[in-house]
């Protein structure tokens, strides 16, 4: 099996964005998004999927964190999707249960090459410091679209918004790492089609 790591360099008028994905990591993270909160997710995306993660990135911030935040979420998923190659041998499957204290979160994907997004999280308060809690829905639907992923995500229960966000970080990092893990029983890719 080669190396499944991906480069994504993306740059447009109102974001930069270097990101590195190695999905065989260790669960390093090397993170400067110049938005704080989310460095803190990325280091957690990579710490509970065991991926390999170096991201630099930078936008018009003293506008809104919006262009940025939906940047990252394409490039996390073309990341995704260019380190999975032809996808032989995956679980293609994932998904996770996670509490965070007083929240329960429930992610689960298939890594299809069918995007579809939805997105069941009721915030009671959706600032997490700075940061627009509400912005992470546009995130997570712009990784799925990006790297081509069926993605479903629901908050069963929570109050604290960092709790939440946290949550849905962890549970889509531990889903993944289940759907990217090769099996050695399966041989080609695991569709009936004989492609995904």
């Amino acid at each position: 099996m080669g190396k499944r790591i991906s480069i994504v360099d993306r740059q447009t008028r109102e974001t930069r964005i270097h990101l590195t994905l190695d999905l065989d990591g260790k669960g390093k993270a090397l993170v400067q998004t110049s938005i704080p909160f989310l460095d803190h997710m990325f280091e957690l995306f990579a710490k509970h999927g065991l991926f390999n993660l170096t991201l630099k990135a930078e936008g018009d911030t003293h506008i809104d964190d919006h262009h940025l935040v939906e940047d990252l979420g394409i490039a996390l998923g073309e990341a995704i999707a260019g380190a999975l190659g032809n996808k032989k041998g995956i679980h293609r499957y994932g998904n996770f249960l996670l509490p965070m204290d007083e929240t329960l979160s429930y992610v689960a994907l298939d890594l299809s090459n069918r995007p579809y997004f939805v997105w069941k999280v009721k915030w009671i308060k959706s600032d997490v410091g700075k940061f627009d809690g509400l912005l992470l829905e546009h995130f997570f639907e712009s990784v799925a679209a990006s790297a081509r992923m069926n993605l479903h995500m629901a908050l069963k229960y929570g109050k604290h918004p960092h709790h939440i966000a946290e949550s849905l970080f962890k549970g889509f990092a531990r889903a993944l790492s289940q759907a990217v893990m090769i099996d050695p029983r399966v041989k080609g890719v695991p569709s009936t089609k004989g492609k995904l």
